[in-house]
């Protein structure tokens, strides 16, 4: 069986590079309840990272963290080296977030409701470039659909498609995107994810199965290790 790198190997090897984020004696929860303390995480660029761990340890509270969404309990985040806080509009345009929900508007067309999330990040795309981004993940074909008409793997799809209008940003942070995917949308995917990785982005990435990129090969963020009882 192919046996992905531990935790333990999340330090790339040989001289060290300028990390995209770090997260520093982070303490996360969810309500009143502490979810994680301690937490100590560097992504470099080119890192794709499974984050993992049990049912309510906290994996989508800490992407909502590292994403701004949300304010932790103790410690710091760094994007680029520099406090989350004191980053400007670019060091935010730099992220991309794409939750466990599609963020899709119903009544929109599949090409209109991806350009509408674009525009949330100041991106303005033109349609050759949304159909384009479609097309990486399979929906072309239903670009002129209404969002309410597809089935759940095709909204997935649009959400997805995101990436493939931001293949340059620093980093990915993804909530179980591999939910409602088949094989083709799994292989396409994975293909956003590996040139990503080749042109220097990080992803860090929840996933309820183990991941089947091969190149670069996912490294493990485990959760557990750092949940309070």
């Amino acid at each position: 069986m192919h046996q992905l790198p531990t935790q333990a190997s999340l330090a790339p090897p040989g001289a060290a590079r300028a990390s995209v984020l770090q997260a520093v004696d982070l303490a996360g929860q969810r309500g009143e309840r502490g979810l994680f303390e301690h937490l100590e995480l560097e992504l470099e660029p080119g890192a794709v990272v499974w984050l993992r761990g049990r049912n309510g340890r906290g994996k989508t509270t800490l992407l909502r963290l590292l994403a701004g969404l949300a304010t932790p309990m103790a410690g710091e985040i760094r994007v680029g080296g520099v406090p989350q806080r004191q980053a400007g509009p670019e060091g935010r345009r730099g992220l991309v977030y794409i939750g466990h929900q599609n963020a899709l508007k119903d009544d929109l067309t599949a090409m209109e409701a991806l350009r509408f999330l674009a525009r949330t990040r100041g991106d303005r795309p033109d349609d050759t470039a949304l159909t384009a981004a479609l097309q990486r993940l399979g929906v072309r074909g239903s670009r002129h659909a209404p969002v309410r008409t597809l089935s759940q793997g095709q909204r997935r799809r649009v959400a997805l498609a995101r990436l493939a209008l931001c293949l340059h940003a620093d980093l990915w942070l993804l909530d179980e995107p591999f939910d409602a995917l088949d094989a083709d949308g799994i292989h396409a995917l994975n293909g956003l994810l590996a040139e990503h990785a080749e042109l220097g982005g990080a992803t860090l990435m929840t996933s309820h199965q183990s991941p089947s990129l091969r190149e670069p090969v996912p490294r493990i963020f485990d959760l557990d290790r750092h949940g309070l009882a």
